[in-house]
């Protein structure tokens, strides 16, 4: 008898076989005749639906990730104490696998810079969850400081100051409106120690001029000859800003739209040259709302952004002396049944 019909009939009867995976045997549903043994099972090794379940029970998968010194292709050795078969292991065998899994976690680092590397992505990774952030930037701030790594010497840096500044670069690759104060305290780094923020924007300006990351700009059409692909850029970021910090404040949307306009109306000057955005944008949301009748104080749009209140008025003053706008006042409709 072949082995296709072990698979459809039992060898003693004919019957019907009945499939044990656990035991990986094919059993007769009449005569209980075990047919075959120790059959492999090339199914699902997981019945799981919900995604989250179907990650922590696989074993084995292809995906790689840059997140990881050696890109997720590595075993562990997990903590348990009983074996495959369920049963309880005894103290000597518990303290054996302890031993193997400590020597087996040191020996996935070999060298100092494989230690530095592991180091830096832990706390990317670390950082990114605190944040929030999406798994594409954690991989993009991977990314970032590999080339950096071989391109450059990274030996002697502070990881944390190391590994902010990378995640800042991304988010500015990647579009996410994040300031580095805000990753350096996610880093764990305390408002006190302003060193660390020093120290992280040396790094990203290092970072920048070494590997040359904004140095290759689209090309500007003829068109819009005047607006070059920085000042695109600049106007940019300041959208991003001015939705973040109306989203943060619940400023209603026609004030967020007004602030938008107004910035783009304005993108062909060079006021954001060596001013923060996230300046500019709290002078946009509170110019807009002067305009729209808004009560919007600069106190609390100051403590959203981030700025003081001169620093508001600063940009304010800029943006009013720089350029002359014109407020269209609708005339108001009679209702109807009342004289004009």
């Amino acid at each position: 008898m072949t082995s296709a019909e072990y698979y459809t009939e039992c060898s003693e009867c004919g019957a019907n076989l009945i499939q044990d995976p656990s035991k990986g045997e094919y059993i007769c549903e009449r005569c209980g005749c075990v047919v075959m043994d120790q059959v492999e099972d090339f199914g699902r090794e997981s019945n799981a639906t919900d995604f989250e379940e179907k990650s922590k029970n696989t074993r084995a998968s292809g995906s790689t990730s840059f997140a990881l010194h050696d890109y997720g292709l590595r075993t562990e050795i997990a903590y348990g104490s009983k074996d495959y078969a369920g049963k309880p292991i005894d103290y000597q065998m518990a303290e054996t696998m302890n031993s193997i899994r400590k020597w087996h976690i040191r020996s996935r680092i070999v060298s100092p810079q494989e230690r530095r590397l592991s180091n830096v992505l832990t706390k990317i990774n670390e950082t990114c969850a605190a944040m929030s952030l999406p798994k594409l930037l954690v991989e993009t701030s991977a990314v970032l400081y590999r080339n950096f790594e071989s391109n450059c010497e990274a030996k002697g840096k502070s990881i944390a100051c190391m590994a902010a500044a990378t995640i800042y670069l991304a988010c500015k690759k990647c579009l996410v409106v994040r300031s580095l104060d805000e990753i350096i305290r996610a880093t764990g780094v305390t408002d006190q120690d302003r060193s660390s923020v020093k120290l992280a924007s040396k790094y990203y300006r290092m970072m920048v001029m070494e590997m040359g990351v904004f140095t290759e700009q689209p090309p500007v059409p003829v068109t819009s000859a005047p607006q070059s692909a920085q000042i695109q850029a600049v106007t940019l970021a300041i959208d991003h800003y001015i939705s973040k910090l109306a989203n943060m404040a619940k400023i209603d949307t026609k004030v967020e739209r007004l602030a938008i306009d107004i910035a783009h109306k304005t993108d062909d000057h060079l006021l954001a040259d060596g001013k923060a955005p996230n300046g500019l944008a709290a002078a946009y949301i509170y110019i807009a709302s002067m305009l729209l009748g808004v009560n919007i104080l600069q106190r609390d749009v100051s403590s959203l952004s981030g700025v003081t209140e001169v620093t508001i008025r600063n940009r304010c003053k800029d943006l009013l002396t720089g350029f002359k706008m014109t407020v269209t006042v609708r005339p108001q409709q009679a209702r109807p049944g009342f004289a004009a």
